[in-house]
């Protein structure tokens, strides 16, 4: 079956489509990546979406526009990704505007911007969304839902396997060793910390709005970090407690930078971004002494272009083999995309989706809801 993922971040920078093939087992299948396309959001729609997402109040109307706009972006997206139609089904997991974990009793909660039968009637083919309501629903985070895609596109090797993703928020995914007395365990994830969100807020802030992000780390180069400041940071409660843990801009945004910009008692720019960089790499680092000690880690998501960023990656992860996710045959930005496509067709083959030693949740369930378009049956 062709399936047609599409994914936005919480960079909110615009929507990555991934055509794909699955046949096979949905626990070890088959599958092929066919196209690839990245479709940049207008520059006023990232800016509401982002604003939004860091808790300006906007009216009823404005927040129905935001939907539609958002769901028109995501059936651009999918035309230039598949001209052709030739996906029989398309998994998208829509723009998340708020996300709120499980705590103190409290179920959680996670709010993806989306018109699913809007989407699916634009694109005249069923549409899988809303991926994270059933795991919240059986008390779970809700979040991260790659791992288990990471597991079957990927499979196993003689250690436990990390995936790293870069994005807005940086999480892992540990993969159980092919054999050994572990190789029973059940595939680890978890969310870290922020990787680009407060990189990306900071660059916008120091450049009055010219730049979205600092290229390569070019300018935080020219910065000296402090070192004193990152491992302050790092013993902070969000990174002291132990998986399962889902986090976004709701706690990493643009309150928490204001916050650690004037712990950094106007420094350079320069000095801000290398320590915010050094500090994104170090929340991996040690986010890593949670799990089971992996034997290499596969990186992907926007921050595989950072250069300094990766760099300091190698040097706070000493001992681990860093290599870029693209060595095997999923490129950086295609891995959330390809996850969401696997994750419909796991939907309409009834397969369970996510991980409850991932996620928390009392048991595994079937993930999405289904929107089929009006004008006809599409059998499925």
């Amino acid at each position: 079956m062709r399936v047609l993922g599409l994914m936005s971040g919480t960079s909110a920078d615009g929507v990555d489509g991934v055509l794909a093939s699955f046949a096979g087992p949905p626990r070890w299948p088959r599958w092929k990546v066919e196209a690839h396309h990245f479709s940049p959001y207008p520059a006023d729609l990232q800016r509401q979406l982002i604003a939004l997402g860091q808790g300006q109040p906007l009216s009823s109307a404005e927040l129905v526009e935001l939907a539609e706009a958002v769901t028109e972006e995501q059936a651009r997206a999918a035309r230039a990704c598949d001209p052709g139609g030739r996906a029989s089904l398309v998994g998208c997991h829509g723009q998340t505007i708020w996300h709120r974990p499980p705590q103190q009793g409290r179920r959680g909660a996670s709010w993806q911007l989306l018109q699913g039968p809007l989407l699916a009637e634009l694109l005249g083919r069923p549409v899988v969304f809303d991926f994270r309501s059933a795991d919240l629903a059986l008390g779970g985070q809700g979040a991260p839902l790659v791992p288990p895609a990471d597991q079957a596109l990927l499979g196993r090797c003689g250690g436990w396997r990390a995936v790293l993703n870069l994005g807005g928020i940086s999480n892992l995914t540990l993969i159980p060793p092919a054999t050994g007395p572990e190789r029973h365990q059940s595939v680890r994830g978890w969310d870290c910390g922020p990787a680009n969100t407060l990189l990306d807020l900071a660059t916008r802030h120091f450049s009055g709005g010219q730049l979205a992000y600092d290229a390569d780390g070019a300018w935080a180069r020219q910065g000296r970090s402090d070192e004193n400041l990152i491992q302050l940071w790092l013993r902070e409660p969000y990174f002291q407690a132990q998986p399962p843990k889902s986090t976004g801009r709701e706690l990493f945004g643009q309150a928490d930078l204001e916050r650690r910009l004037a712990q950094l008692e106007d420094r350079p720019p320069a000095d801000a971004l290398a320590t915010l960089t050094g500090f994104s790499a170090a929340v991996v680092g040690q986010e890593l002494g949670h799990g089971p000690q992996p034997i290499e880690m596969l990186v992907a998501g926007g921050g595989c272009r950072n250069g300094l960023l990766m760099s300091q990656l190698v040097e706070r992860c000493r001992g681990l083999i860093v290599r870029p996710l693209a060595e095997l045959g999923i490129a950086e930005a295609e891995r959330e995309a390809l996850a969401f496509a696997m994750l419909a067709w796991w939907h309409v083959r009834g397969h369970r989706g996510n991980a409850p030693a991932v996620t928390g949740a009392r048991k595994a369930a079937v993930l999405g809801l289904c929107a089929r378009p009006q004008a006809s049956a599409w059998p499925m």
